[in-house]
């Protein structure tokens, strides 16, 4: 049985670090663990981008390159966190139970077709490869939102809500990044698939925020949403968007390129204030009385 209620300052430990029921901030992933969901996601956001436009007939180069630059990042800052680095090896033995291992096999075939996307650039091959590394990227993306729903432990983490925002942002960060791309930049449909997807985005940070409330997340952690929320809805949905309709009425790349690095850089901000700071434990608490023989357990008041 399990309580989520914040309040108390609890005992430390010879660490510093709190411990007993109550909820208290996650020791374990750092701002390095929040650069594996930064890269990650940016990286495949722009990987997927570039199979789109493969899949068109337009390949583009410098997406491909800048998206695997980024997953490459995120792997790197991991392998940098763990403790003993030469045991991320360990990544690789437990497909049938942890999202991370899958994440680590994905990223097999995506450097796989990502690296042959680029060496044969302009070819059919290279452009079948582009696609099967855009389809590479999603299925990378999708073990990142899961690897967060599977730490249970933590309500703001494992909530339902924050599945589809990791999956949205994590494009809305790509593409946001190849509108820097001269090859982009100028495309007048990626700015309004942007628009659109800031818009979907906006939606899924509001339903997000709410449901840690209906849920009763730790109080801490919803306090670290809602001080975001706002600022987040300014900068990094309605100040891109109203960039976009700019550059669509000028036809102009600048205001469109703004746009992306707003929407990308508050994006990238958030989830590390998500991995960092709004990551408070659930806390645990005992509902009935133990027994010893034959005596009768009986119900604690809350």
């Amino acid at each position: 049985h399990l309580v989520h209620q914040a309040g108390g300052s609890g005992v430390k430990n010879r660490y510093g670090l709190k411990r007993g029921p109550i909820p208290r901030l996650q020791s374990f992933w750092d701002a390095r663990a929040a650069c594996n969901f930064i890269g990650g996601g940016t990286g495949t956001g722009l990987i997927i981008v570039a199979g789109l436009y493969a899949a068109l007939g337009q390949p583009v180069l410098v997406p491909t390159l800048l998206g695997l630059v980024a997953v490459a990042f995120g792997l790197f800052m991991v392998f940098m966190e763990i403790g003993r680095p030469w045991r991320s090896m360990n990544v690789f033995f437990n497909p049938q139970t942890s999202w991370m291992t899958r994440e680590g096999i994905v990223a097999l075939p995506l450097f796989f077709f990502g690296g042959v996307a680029v060496v044969l650039h302009g070819t059919a091959l290279g452009n079948t490869a582009s696609v099967l590394a855009g389809l590479s990227a999603a299925c990378y993306l999708y073990c990142q939102m899961r690897m967060l729903h599977a730490c249970k432990g933590i309500l703001s983490w494992c909530e339902p809500a924050l599945k589809p925002y990791m999956m949205v942002t994590g494009v809305v960060e790509g593409l946001g990044v190849a509108l820097c791309v001269p090859a982009v930049t100028g495309n007048k449909v990626a700015w309004s698939a942007l628009a659109a997807l800031l818009l979907l985005r906006a939606l899924l940070w509001f339903g997000y925020a709410a449901a840690l409330h209906s849920n009763r997340a730790p109080e801490d952690s919803r306090a670290e949403i809602d001080r975001l929320r706002w600022a987040y809805m300014l900068l990094g949905h309605l100040l891109p968007v109203l960039l976009l309709c700019l550059a669509l009425l000028m036809a102009s790349g600048p205001p469109a390129i703004l746009a992306g690095l707003l929407a990308a850089s508050s994006g990238w901000y958030v989830k590390l204030m998500i991995i960092t700071r709004a990551a408070q434990t659930r806390g645990f608490a005992i509902p009935r009385t133990p027994v010893r023989g034959r005596g009768e357990s009986r119900v604690l008041s809350s």
